[in-house]
């Protein structure tokens, strides 16, 4: 493995390189046409505010876990990242990866995620591999906006777990507060007043050195272990959250619903 001075991160054979943003310029087209339409619109949407920004590591392997309040939340969390100097790949739902749009998107290297598990398994393994490389993975665990009525996180998937503990990425929960005021998805409605407050808050790392060292010495990754750990990264999302909105933080999680609703990300979180 073979190291670039000028990326802080090592190139790894077969992978795509670190996307990092003093290589803007060999960026490939679909990333800078990407930023070219998303950071104005976003600008013009959100006000964003930045709590620990400094905590997103300028190199290396980042696995960012969000929780998800409304279908726009990409835009703004896109800049989140892209304004701390990194560039983010997000897990996204199959169905947006059609025509001109999906041929942009995979070269911008954003991940699909297909319906069934084998097809979740196979974007999971797909992120693994970005994570390898050295780039920012951003997942949604809850796979769809909330719906919980007070916008507080559902009980998610347990696929953040799984790369978790199979990597050695840095963990960072994020709390996002705002993007629901510019769409609610649970009304439908659209608002689109210019730059809506809407707050970032990243966490400190989550702590996972011990069970990966056990999970590389064979622990078998049980559901129970997958929900152990994916219950206390998106506690931290949660507390994050109840810091953001000045509120106390619910005991649990929202119920997820039983069946997929348009809008959704199905198997985004596996």
């Amino acid at each position: 493995m073979t190291q670039d001075p000028t990326r802080g991160t090592p190139a790894v054979p077969g992978l795509p390189a670190p996307r990092l943003l003093h290589e803007r310029g060999r960026l490939p087209w679909s990333l800078k046409l990407a930023v070219v339409v998303i950071y104005p619109i976003a600008s013009l949407l959100f006000r964003l505010r930045y709590r620990n920004g400094e905590r997103l590591p300028r190199t290396g392997p980042v696995l960012l876990v969000a929780n998800h309040v409304s279908v726009l939340d990409p835009l703004a969390c896109a800049r989140l990242v892209y304004d701390h100097g990194r560039v983010p790949h997000f897990l996204a739902k199959e169905a947006v990866f059609k025509g001109l749009a999906g041929v942009i998107l995979r070269d911008a290297g954003q991940i699909p995620v297909a319906r069934g598990s084998s097809e979740a398994r196979g974007a999971l393994a797909a992120a693994a591999a970005d994570l390898e490389a050295g780039n920012v993975v951003v997942i949604y665990p809850e796979g769809s906006v909330t719906r919980d009525g007070d916008w507080w996180p559902m009980q998610a998937r347990t696929g953040v777990a799984r790369l978790a503990l199979t990597t050695d990425a840095v963990v960072l929960p994020v709390a996002q507060w705002g993007p629901q005021r510019v769409h609610d998805y649970h009304t439908r409605k659209l608002r689109l007043r210019l730059r809506t407050p809407t707050d970032y808050s990243i966490g400190e790392p989550v702590d996972l050195t011990a069970l990966r060292a056990e999970v590389r010495d064979g622990r078998p990754l049980t559901p129970d272990l997958l929900r152990e750990v994916t219950d206390t990264i998106m506690g931290r999302v949660r507390d994050l959250l109840a810091d953001v909105r000045g509120e106390p933080a619910p005991p649990g999680f929202a119920a997820r619903p039983r069946r997929s609703l348009p809008g959704d990300l199905p198997g985004s979180a596996a």
